[in-house]
């Protein structure tokens, strides 16, 4: 390029960077991209299609206003990709988006990122979702709309409508709770609601695990300048599996920077764990206070209404036929998670595919009758009487007595039905267990019970009313383990 050429590409390039901020002028606009400036043209010189894409997206209108006042309304802007960075070297996807953040400028070699650098952003970039990545997209976008509400996710769902909404104002929200209860969709939903709605911002979801091998790798290989400006860049950062990170000193360090880096410029970072932060206690004092500094929000096992309506959503996903009777009988039975729900529709239908039977109940029990053996805790019949009697407030022994008053009677309907649910107890053994009854009285409260959940009954408790559903889940909180 002439002395002329670089000269007024140096000015726009100055007038571009009163229109970006700073750290994201030299992460987008540093060594990895070029200007030429041919036949009343700009040509913005990206590494890759990814890295075209992106400025194309998020950095047009900047580029242009800056273009209009260094050259006159004659210029127009054009991009492209530079040649020798257009593919891979084994012409693999993988590398298209190696390049995506590069070195800072005025930094040896920053014309070529480094090789952990480029490892490091070409893992990220599916995860990130960013612009052109689309297509290589096997599984459906993670986003409010498909993620099933109810009444033991709805502050967690709430919170991250919030900070979706208001990226940075509530920073950092942890999500917690068990496994398979959704808080990966809802950090994929915020990183998906946060780009439909703020362009402008950039927004990544990656897992504790992939961040601690990208910094690895960045350390290593002596790219941990490229691997800082990744990701102290970002307008909004959610790592999943918070609890990796237990134990791993140097990358818990790492972290505790990059957090300070993103809280410095007010954006915004979520989390997601399998335990509350009183648990996390191995991250250490200082990433805790972080959190507290925050909102945490737990996500319960969903409870009978939303795993109905989760059994119904991916019955429809499935185009499976899935009457209200088996709908009701299986989120009856199988109360820990969503994949577990997942789990039991893909058995019936290989079995409907296999038999060419229709999905009935009596099929449905059938073919999940070891699925929910194997997946209830293992727990004694004298388990389940204390744990009723705790929840009614009744006396011990009121469940094995010959009363028959409704206060004692419907606590002993359900304990027979959660002693056939949870235990391999025969009919004969729990009739005489709950006050020397016969098999078929616990067939009878079996299926009582089963019309409760079903027409979403309502009993009385020791300290009020609850949905019999509600009443289930407090009485196997008692028990259950895991």
């Amino acid at each position: 390029m002439a002395k002329d050429d670089m000269d007024i590409v140096s000015a726009f390039r100055k007038r571009l960077a009163g229109k970006v901020e700073k750290e994201r002028f030299e992460l987008w606009f540093g060594g990895k991209t070029c200007f030429e400036v041919t036949d009343r043209t700009l040509t913005v010189v990206a590494a890759n299609e990814f890295f075209r894409n992106f400025l194309q997206t998020h950095y047009r209108s900047a580029i242009e206003s800056a273009c209009l006042e260094t050259f006159g309304p004659a210029f127009s802007v054009a991009f492209s990709i530079l040649p020798a960075a257009g593919a891979s070297r084994n012409g693999g996807p993988s590398q298209q988006a190696s390049s995506a953040h590069p070195a800072r400028p005025g930094s040896p070699g920053h014309a070529n990122s480094s090789t952990a650098a480029s490892r490091a952003a070409a893992h990220r970039a599916p995860a990130g979702q960013a612009p052109g990545q689309e297509k290589r997209r096997s599984r459906p976008v993670l986003d409010f709309d498909s993620f099933v509400k109810g009444s033991t996710n709805q502050l967690a769902r709430a919170a991250a409508e919030m900070v979706a909404g208001q990226p940075g104002e509530f920073s950092p929200l942890l999500i917690h709770g068990p496994t398979s209860v959704g808080k990966t969709h809802l950090l994929q939903a915020i990183c998906t609601e946060t780009r439909k709605n703020h362009r402008n911002l950039v927004a990544v979801y990656l897992s504790a695990e992939q961040f601690t091998t990208e910094f690895l790798q960045a350390l290593r290989g002596g790219g941990l300048p490229s691997f800082r400006a990744k990701y102290r860049g970002l307008d909004l950062l959610a790592i999943d599996d918070l609890h990796f990170f237990c134990g791993k000193k140097a990358t818990l360090v790492e972290l505790l920077y990059t957090i300070d880096a993103l809280t410095r410029r007010r954006r915004q970072i979520v989390f997601a764990a399998d335990r509350a932060p009183a648990h996390l206690r191995a991250l250490g004092g200082e990433l805790l206070s972080r959190l507290d500094a925050g909102m945490a929000c737990r996500i319960e096992p969903p409870g009978y209404d939303t795993r109905l309506e989760i059994l119904r959503c991916m019955a429809r996903r499935m185009e499976m036929p899935l009457s209200p009777d088996v709908g009701h009988f299986i989120a009856a039975r199988l109360t820990n998670h969503a994949r577990e729900l997942s789990g039991a529709l893909c058995r019936l239908h290989a079995e409907r595919r296999a038999t060419g039977r229709p999905i009935t109940p009596a099929m449905a029990e059938e073919a999940l009758a070891e699925m929910i053996r194997d997946g209830s805790p293992t727990v004694r019949l004298a388990d389940i009487d204390k744990a009723v009697c705790d929840a009614f407030g009744l006396e011990p022994e009121a469940l094995q007595s010959s009363r028959k008053a409704k206060s004692v009677s419907h606590p002993r309907m359900l304990a027979m039905w959660l002693a056939r649910k949870y235990t391999r107890a025969a009919l004969s053994e729990i009739g005489q267990y709950f006050g020397r009854r016969s098999h078929s009285t616990v067939v009878s409260a079996q299926k009582r019970v089963d019309k409760w959940i079903a027409d979403n009954a309502t009993l009385s408790l020791a300290e009020h009313a609850r949905p019999v559903a509600e009443a289930i889940q407090q009485v196997e909180r008692h028990f259950r383990i895991g």
